[in-house]
């Protein structure tokens, strides 16, 4: 029987039971791929993190992780990367450091700060990419799925994906009262994603009313086992590409950053801190920031 050390953690907040959960466990060395869907699948968050070091030392990386959702393994995860390392941090005692983590995105730095004995965590995501605008039809299919009209539509953002290693479909809106009010086709949206090879779909508006906060956003992924994610790390890093690309933030210098918030509807609200570094107006390096907290460790026995 093996014994692994979980922890319950929830990212981008300091309030327990807010912010997005995830589970990590912390010596998966001697799990294999099903015992490790079972674990995502019994503790049921959008995403559980697996932190293993690697079979022989390399000294490019300190730790291997895997993420699954309940029904499937992904390629990378932002709460979930911020909940692993976290609770790596706290079951270590660590001090201020930089941890490299190999990822199926590549090789990652996580910087882990430490303030008032407990931590921040900042996670550098992998390359910003864009694909095209999609064809009025496809746009048409992706909004009436969500429950939008064109008319909801903020003529600033075409929808499309945009990636920093885990892709998700960009819809901005005008109202914040219409994102709080969208009631997605579920089984509309996993037939898209299958046609458009993404899963996720982020829905963001600029109706924040709050100087200090740029976005809110929603965001949904039924084709991979999640209805509605309470607070996307994987999509505000791309928020952030996306929108210096299309010239819609201003910022001075070469970097661009900003707070968004997620979670409302669902009362699990959490706030991300997004940082893009800008080279010749081009995104070049995407990064998030989230606080969290420890909601329980145990000891499972599989």
């Amino acid at each position: 029987m093996k014994e692994v050390t979980v922890y319950q953690v929830d990212s981008f907040t300091k309030e327990k039971f807010k912010g997005n959960p995830a589970g990590v466990v912390l010596n998966a060395e001697h799990l294999n791929t099903e015992e490790m869907q079972l674990i995502a699948r019994e503790l049921n968050n959008s995403e559980t993190a697996f932190i293993f070091r690697p079979d022989l030392y390399d000294p490019a990386f300190d730790y291997h992780v895997r993420y699954f959702t309940p029904t499937t393994e992904v390629p990378s995860c932002g709460h979930a990367t911020i909940a692993a390392l976290y609770a790596k941090a706290k079951e270590d005692q660590l001090d201020t450091c930089v941890i490299k983590i190999k990822t199926q995105i590549g090789i990652l730095p996580v910087k882990i700060e430490k303030e008032d004995n407990d931590y921040r965590i900042t996670m550098t995501q992998g390359s910003f990419g864009l694909s095209p605008a999609f064809d009025p039809s496809t746009t048409q299919n992706i909004i009436r799925a969500l429950g939008l009209t064109m008319n909801d539509l903020d003529e600033r953002c075409p929808v499309q994906i945009a990636s920093t290693g885990h892709s998700k479909v960009m819809i901005g809106i005008k109202s914040r009262s219409v994102l709080n009010s969208l009631v997605p086709d579920s089984g509309a949206l996993v037939q898209l994603s299958k046609e458009i090879s993404c899963n996720g779909y982020f829905v963001f508006t600029f109706d924040t009313g709050d100087p200090d906060i740029l976005t809110y956003g929603r965001m949904f992924a039924p084709a991979i086992g999640i209805t509605e994610d309470p607070v996307t790390g994987n999509a505000h890093g791309p928020l952030g590409g996306y929108l210096i690309h299309h010239k819609i933030a201003g910022y001075s210098g070469e970097t661009f950053e900003f707070t968004g918030k997620q979670g409302e509807t669902i009362n699990r609200i959490g706030k991300v801190l997004v940082t893009v570094q800008v080279s010749n107006g081009t995104p070049d390096k995407v990064s998030i920031t989230g606080d969290a907290v420890s909601v329980f460790r145990t000891v499972m026995h599989v």
